[in-house]
């Protein structure tokens, strides 16, 4: 069966062309495109298609206001952002809401699909040239490709084996799943836990190592040596 996916992208003539692009594609076919978030999202919580793809800035919605209520009430879905308008805090940002997929609209359209299929292949894929932050490390260490900013600032110190050592086993598999982008859902599902048990665990792991958001506990992962950059 192909696999389903939905375009929100209020410039006509790059959704026109994208819409053509992903047809090309085989086993995925464009179940809809819209030019505003608010019908995008009416036709995705219905439909719950394999994976959307959507900018930002829309009329009637907002890009992110769309993520969120997708990722409420179509948890499965995989979603790519575009965005003519990249800054530096977004990557994180687009993580921490479970966006699997972040590519600059500037990019030629080969990069798009590149990153629509280790989107759909269970991967996350994020790189954009935007300026350069903290923060922005932690999009790179999930991503297939890192980013590609002239320059990034170098992420605290990484964390002494005693940190490491503060994690059980059982965390160290939650945490490590969580930096490779895999859902509560997903985590509990691979792990036989409720989904309960794994938020428990999250939090017990943000508290220990000292942080607050998904970016950088990404990072702390990468520096820690549990995920690869």
């Amino acid at each position: 069966m192909a696999i389903r996916a939905v375009i929100i992208e209020d410039e006509a003539v790059f959704r026109h062309m994208l819409s053509m692009a992903l047809s090309r594609m085989r086993g995925l076919t464009v179940a809809g495109e819209f030019g505003d978030g608010r019908t995008g999202l009416e036709f995705c919580v219905k439909e719950k298609p394999a994976l959307l793809v959507l900018d930002l800035f829309l009329p009637g919605m907002h890009g992110l206001d769309v993520v969120r209520e997708m990722r409420a009430k179509s948890p499965g879905t995989r979603i790519l952002v575009l965005t003519g308008h990249p800054d530096g805090d977004l990557p994180a940002r687009l993580i921490a809401q479970g966006v699997h997929g972040f590519v600059d609209k500037a990019e030629p359209l080969s990069y798009v699909l590149q990153a629509i299929e280790v989107v759909m292949g269970g991967g996350m894929f994020f790189a954009t040239n935007v300026p350069p932050k903290v923060a922005s490390d932690a999009a790179a260490a999930v991503a297939k490709l890192p980013l590609t900013p002239p320059s990034v600032k170098p992420g605290p110190p990484a964390p002494s084996l005693e940190a490491v050592q503060m994690l059980s086993g059982r965390e160290i598999e939650v945490v490590q799943l969580v930096a490779e982008g895999f859902s509560s859902k997903e985590i509990a599902s691979r792990l036989s836990l409720s989904v309960r048990t794994v938020e428990k665990h999250r939090a017990n792991i943000m508290e220990k190592i000292g942080v607050r958001e998904v970016a950088s506990l990404v990072r702390w992962c990468v520096q820690a040596g549990l995920v690869k950059n």
